[in-house]
């Protein structure tokens, strides 16, 4: 499976390397795009469960990695639940040879 990694910026400006084990995040994410906090949570969580289906398709069993991360992803994002008006910036989209997308 083509692995991805999606850097984000958190409302504070704090930044995080997230990882995909599929290319479906390019589906939910554009390199430069700003997202609400609930929108971007929700769009990682289809995101990266679609992945972790894709895996279970071709190797039988679900990404663990792609759990972890969307738990990694859910646990930040309660962090700004307060904040007015948060917003999740995606500064970049890569391949696993670090090619940007």
């Amino acid at each position: 499976m083509p692995e991805m990694y999606f850097q984000v910026r958190w409302p504070d400006g704090t930044t995080q390397r997230c990882y995909s084990p599929s290319t479906v995040v390019e589906d939910f994410f554009v390199p430069g795009g700003q997202y609400g906090l609930v929108d971007f949570v929700e769009r990682s969580r289809a995101a990266l469960g679609i992945a972790g289906e894709r895996v279970k398709a071709k190797y039988g069993f679900f990404c663990t990695g792609a759990s972890d991360q969307l738990a990694r992803i859910e646990r930040t994002a309660a962090g700004y639940a307060t904040v007015s008006d948060a917003k999740v910036t995606v500064e970049s989209l890569t391949g696993a040879d670090g090619a940007v997308r």
